[in-house]
């Protein structure tokens, strides 16, 4: 597959896509993605040399996938009627869309080599914004969930790829406000999505929140073509079809079962044993991976640096236990305080505001204080705002309510940039593209998981009290958050390894090593 849209060159006869360049000059640009090497005419001036503008492309594109995979739970009654189906029989969409994630993002790194940043990223786009436009046509539960497979395949290559974008755009020392730039959207859209899921449902139909995508996904194509050069590493391996397939059984059967568990629907043996065995295929798929370091899908050379396995193993648990707030919180308000739906969700706006707050000034921090500091310091702030979540009451003065929220918001925006911006600072260039496209996938695995977790910690805790798993309990919603609180801490344990100037080529931070060991 040299081209980024295959299919537009073989209709037209020109397997190449030349004709078709010549035809249509930002289209030839993504079918060739060598002519910048060996074409003369080739105008590179038409790209803006600004790395701002890939980024703001990316961080486009990641709000577009990010908000996709909240915003339809609101719509899910009106699409239920609208299948002729009952309202849990809409689970299998949602579901179908994150396996599809789990089972293709760990390839976007091959790929993203053979064929190139720019031919990757646009396909990526085209998946995408039709699968939407046939999402919003389906007329059937069956035809809705074969689209989200298709909607899947563009969103596993377009966040990972985006991001290599990015990284490979980025001069380190703008590497944290880039990274700070593309992550807000995933914590935007966890907030956004089903407020403006049910405002659109509400007043339109629940068609509209697929077909918001093709003006975007049309505007987000044409800008790739015109400001993202075609970039492939010069050294290329071969797929390991083992890794893949065990790999690829391990994510989808954990993100399943999790998913079953979660639901408390039906006898739970079932989906422990699929757990055990998607474990188990993991265990399998890391050791086919080590008798082919060279092929692996999985960088065991960049696990060796600590600034990278922070954010495979402690970073898990943060994105986990952070990921359950925005599904546990509205529930509690809801249930325990007795608000309605609409009001939750206002409530829940702080956490955004806290978010983009944080923004402007993660950059001055990291250089006054370096990223070993925060990362301890932070994670105890947000562990600590988690618990003050719990201890909300009926009776919490909104004000202070909206303030807990919003300081939460701003510490786990910190914490979540900070760990995704260290985890490349000490990636070599040749080895960045298999470094992100495993990265990419644990990050998925982990938010992805964060709704099941959080239903499982709710069910067993109010279980445990003698409650109902159905109606839970103020205190129930309480215990299951602080237990999430201090799974939060899995990074502040972790980066105490670190080294005082970690990461400090992205960071700026010089320590005195006499001052940073006195403070921490």
């Amino acid at each position: 597959m040299r081209a980024a849209f295959p299919f537009v060159a073989v209709l037209l006869g020109d397997p190449h896509g030349s004709r078709w360049g010549q035809l249509h000059p930002i289209a030839g640009l993504a079918l060739d993605g060598n002519r910048a090497d060996d074409d003369p005419t080739y105008d590179r001036e038409m790209k803006p040399r600004s790395p701002l503008y890939v980024t703001s492309l990316v961080a486009a594109a990641f709000f577009m996938e990010n908000l996709d995979g909240t915003i339809i739970a609101t719509a899910i009654p009106q699409m239920a009627r609208s299948f002729h189906v009952g309202a849990v029989s809409l689970n299998i969409g949602m579901t179908a869309y994150l396996l599809t994630l789990a089972v293709l993002i760990p390839i976007s790194g091959w790929v993203t080599d053979h064929y190139g940043s720019r031919s990757v990223f646009a396909t990526a786009i085209c998946i995408f914004t039709l699968a939407s436009l046939f999402c919003a046509g389906a007329h059937t539960l069956t035809q809705f969930t074969l689209m989200r497979i298709l909607q899947g395949v563009g969103g596993a290559m377009m966040v990972p790829v985006g991001r290599l974008i990015v990284l490979r755009n980025t001069p380190k020392d703008q590497l944290t406000q880039a990274i700070a730039y593309i992550s807000w959207p995933g914590l935007t859209a966890l907030v956004l999505g089903p407020p403006l899921g049910g405002f659109i449902t509400t007043y339109a139909s629940w068609h509209w929140i697929f077909l918001l995508n093709v003006p975007l996904g049309i505007t987000a194509l044409v800008l790739t073509m015109l400001w993202i050069e075609n970039t492939r590493t010069e050294v290329r391996h071969g797929f390991d079809w083992g890794t893949f397939v065990l790999a690829g059984f391990a994510s989808a059967g954990s993100v399943y079962a999790m998913e079953m568990l979660g639901g408390g629907e039906g006898r739970s043996t079932g989906p422990a044993v699929l757990l055990g065995v998607s474990l188990l295929s993991g265990v399998l798929a890391i050791v086919n991976a080590r008798r082919r370091p060279a092929t692996s899908l999985i960088d065991f050379e960049s696990m060796r640096r600590k600034s990278y396995s922070l954010s495979i193993y402690g970073a898990s648990a943060f994105r986990v236990s952070v990921s359950t707030l925005p599904f546990l919180l509205p529930l509690m308000f809801q249930i325990a305080f007795g608000l309605s739906a609409f009001r939750s969700g206002l409530y829940l706006l702080a956490l955004f505001g806290g978010d983009l707050s944080m923004k402007a000034i993660v950059i001055p921090l990291l250089r006054r204080f370096g990223f070993r500091r925060i990362l301890i310091v932070n994670g105890f702030i947000t562990a600590g705002t988690m618990v003050a979540c719990a201890m909300l009451a009926p009776g919490t003065p909104v004000a202070l309510l909206l303030l807990v929220l919003f300081v939460h918001g701003a510490a786990r925006s910190m914490e979540f940039t900070c760990l995704t911006t260290l985890a490349y600072t000490e990636i070599p260039s040749e080895r960045m593209s298999r470094a992100n496209g495993f990265l990419s996938a644990i990050m998925q695995l982990s938010v992805g998981m964060g709704v099941a977790v959080g239903a499982i910690t709710l069910r067993l805790v109010a279980q445990t009290a003698g409650h109902s798993a159905a109606l839970p309990q103020l205190r129930d919603f309480r215990w299951a958050i602080i237990v999430m609180a201090v799974l939060a801490l899995g990074p502040v344990f972790d980066s105490l390894g670190l080294s005082h100037d970690a990461g400090s080529g992205t960071s700026g931070h010089r320590p005195v090593p006499e001052a940073e060991s006195a403070l921490v």
